[in-house]
């Protein structure tokens, strides 16, 4: 079975890459017009990071396996996933690769997490995360693990550590567990 990745148009696409490099499973990668704008912006070449997964398919490709829900896979995590995108997910759109597998993860109950970056929310991003919620996805704000801190100065913290960390509890989310966590940042030198 394999992990789908999506990246859509927001920041944070670094902690995506993070993610691939980290999982224990195929990946499986979609990445949005704007998904890719942004990582482009942030990252760089979009080749490096398709080259670390094991497939990678185009966001309009609706005949694409991971479009059906006959197909298994561990999860599917968007990362950075837009309000735009969530909010399509809500309302039940199908009109991408991303939106059709987020659906079929849904209704197969299937493990969905929305790493959210996007903020201030209004009511209707909240409305939205309730509804995804509500069907049985996880709303997995895109914010680092300040816990990890612990005993730490936290000028020598730096983004890409909590970044990674937050790429573990992620993959903790999926069933496989970081030895990172709160009781273990307190030992922490």
């Amino acid at each position: 079975m394999n992990l789908i990745i999506a990246i859509t148009g927001a920041t944070g696409a670094y902690t995506a890459k993070l993610l691939i490099k980290k999982a224990p499973w195929p990946v499986s990668l979609i990445i949005s017009p704007w998904g890719q704008n942004v990582y482009e912006r942030e990252c760089g070449n979009i080749e490096d990071l398709k080259n670390h997964a094991d497939a990678v398919y185009d966001n309009d490709d609706l005949s694409a396996p991971i479009a059906s829900g006959s197909v298994p896979t561990v999860g599917m995590v968007i990362l950075p996933c837009s309000a735009n995108t969530m909010g399509k997910i809500a309302s039940g759109h199908a009109d991408s690769l991303i939106t059709r597998a987020a659906q079929c993860h849904l209704k197969e109950q299937r493990r969905l997490i929305l790493c959210v970056r996007e903020s201030p929310w209004s009511s209707i991003q909240m409305d939205a995360a309730r509804t995804v919620a509500g069907a049985g996805g996880i709303i997995m704000p895109l914010s680092p693990p300040f816990y990890m801190f612990a005993n730490q100065d936290p000028q020598t913290v730096t983004a890409h550590t909590l970044l990674d960390l937050y790429a573990d509890r992620v993959l903790a989310l999926l069933g496989q567990p970081s030895n990172h966590n709160w009781e273990t940042a307190s030992d922490t030198p």
